[in-house]
């Protein structure tokens, strides 16, 4: 992932009187006649593309709990769109395993506090609808947002939710909330550009309207659905006369000389192959399954950005994310990345979601030197594709690799020193990606320092290799070296970069042809 400016402002705080009116009032029609019990999972209602279709609220469906969960849920609007259902059976025991054995043998069990229940979020897979977040769980010790069944259902484990708005209009706009009689209460002006993207807690079934204050029009009227993010119309790039290959050459140059600025290493090739929780995972599918078409889903602003995404040939689209959703996700990968660069690390960046469209290209590229010493690559989605798209990395001898991915994969690299990029054009289809990065804790000059002892040794000499599979075998070894802790995605290519030349040499090869009378951004 290239380097990136600060995405977005922190969150807007609404007044108090009417977070306080916010937290009484919804447009839900579910009501109690629709709890239904099930005994599989399968049985929730999904869509035609397999992924959750409504916000659901379970509970077990047997013992005293039962009653007591049914009799402390709210009805109607208050139930924010979620619908309930009694689980029991397989259903039960995934959602609830050891909990539900404990209330089960119990007879003492008198009040609601005693019992589980989750939220299930709208837009999750079939597959992962089993493995909510811990937060999705009623915890009445975690907090006096769970004190009752009534203020869990309101609270930001099911009812509450971070919304977003973007405004790609001509002008700063006013944003309006509005209540079930349809009167409006003003919130906030909405300035241009994603840096001016107001996130605000609000609930499912809120309305919010954004006016254009000279003519009075309503430029968006728009219901919320789901945690998110929307845009007022949608950004469009400036594309202007450039060399695209005489800025390409120079660049490579300068990144090459980048990533021998960083002497630190924590990895024996400064990357690796690893697979997401499925917890984890199911939060950042529904997410981008909820939010993954216009106009949630919005064109990336690349105007002052350079052209690592070659954005003058491909759309590139961007969905933000939430900053308490953010939060969530960047400690949850902490740990994993943490335990794969063995040394306590600071949260310094998550980046996302991109999704790259047909066409698309990244050059070939190190990150920020003092914030991103070692990170990770998710692939959300991905779909439509001819051919694999691979991750394109060097290792610290400067052999190229080229990783597959498949949705729930993730990538850690070593981002400020192992250089990295995907020049082979995406073959159809999308492919929507997440990027965190993290260094070491309170240490901006961690790439000065020699390797403190034990780390594990660079992988430089690993003798004699020869490929044994076809030239489009991507991580599945099909070069063979003396040394088999290469690992399986040495790139058939078998290339080994001296200079930012190779990279530039690397990027011509692997794309489309450029008119010398045509090189620009126009093309």
């Amino acid at each position: 992932m290239m380097p990136s400016s600060k995405r977005i402002g922190p969150i807007a705080a609404m007044p108090t009187l009417l977070v306080a009116v916010l937290s009484t009032l919804s447009l839900s029609t579910a009501t109690r006649s629709e709890r239904k019990v099930v005994s599989s999972l399968t049985d929730l209602p999904f869509d035609e593309n397999d992924h959750l279709s409504s916000h659901i609220i379970a509970y077990p469906a047997s013992g005293p709990c039962s009653s007591l969960v049914e009799d402390a849920l709210p009805t109607g609007e208050n139930l924010y769109r979620h619908i309930p259902f009694a689980v029991e059976g397989d259903a039960a025991a995934t959602l609830f395993g050891d909990k539900l054995e404990e209330i089960s043998e119990s007879s003492s069990i008198k009040d609601v506090t005693q019992c589980p229940a989750v939220c299930l979020d709208r837009g999750v897979d079939s597959s992962l609808v089993a493995y909510p977040l811990p937060g999705k769980y009623y915890d009445p010790d975690g907090g006096d947002t769970h004190s009752s069944i009534a203020d869990f259902v309101a609270s930001l484990s099911c009812g509450r939710v971070e919304f977003g708005f973007i405004n790609y209009s001509p002008k700063t706009l006013s944003l309006y909330w509005v209540n079930g009689r349809g009167e409006r209460s003003f919130l906030y002006p909405l300035e241009r550009m994603e840096k001016n993207t107001k996130f605000i807690h609000t609930f499912i079934g809120h309305r919010f309207i954004a006016e254009d204050p000279d003519t009075k029009t309503d430029l968006l009227d728009h219901t919320v659905e789901f945690t998110g993010v929307i845009g007022v119309l949608n950004h469009e790039n400036n594309h202007r006369q450039r060399d695209i290959r005489k800025e390409v050459k120079r660049t490579m140059g300068g990144e090459w000389n980048k990533h021998l600025q960083v002497k630190r290493t924590f990895s024996p090739l400064g990357f690796d192959k690893g697979r997401l929780s499925d917890d984890i995972f199911g939060s950042m599918r529904s997410f981008y399954y909820n939010n993954r078409n216009p106009p949630h889903r919005l064109m990336e602003e690349w105007d002052s950005k350079g052209l690592y995404v070659n954005h003058w040939e491909s759309d590139c689209n961007f969905i933000q994310i939430p900053w308490e959703m953010k939060k969530i996700w960047q400690e949850r990968l902490k740990e994993v990345v943490q335990s794969w660069a063995g040394v306590e690390i600071e949260q310094t960046d998550l980046y996302g979601m991109r999704q790259y469209e047909a066409g698309a290209r990244l050059l070939t590229h190190v990150d920020r030197i003092t914030t991103h010493a070692v990170s990770l690559i998710v692939n959300i989605a991905q779909g439509n594709l001819t051919s694999p798209w691979t991750v394109e990395v060097y290792d610290h001898a400067n052999r190229l690799h080229e990783v597959i991915m498949q949705p729930g994969d993730i990538v850690y690299y070593e981002s400020a020193k192992s250089l990295h990029g995907r020049n082979t054009p995406l073959a159809g289809g999308y492919y929507a990606n997440v990027f965190t990065h993290y260094r070491p804790i309170g240490d901006p000059n961690w790439y000065k320092k020699e390797n403190p002892e034990g780390t594990p040794e660079p992988l430089m000499d690993v003798g004699k290799c020869e490929l044994v599979g076809k030239p489009n075998d991507y991580s599945v070894g099909a070069v063979k070296c003396e040394n088999p802790a290469i690992g399986p995605h040495l790139s058939p290519k078998m290339i080994t970069a001296t200079s930012g030349d190779d990279l530039y040499e690397w990027w011509l090869s692997v794309g489309p042809s450029y008119d010398d009378e045509k090189s620009s951004d126009e093309l």
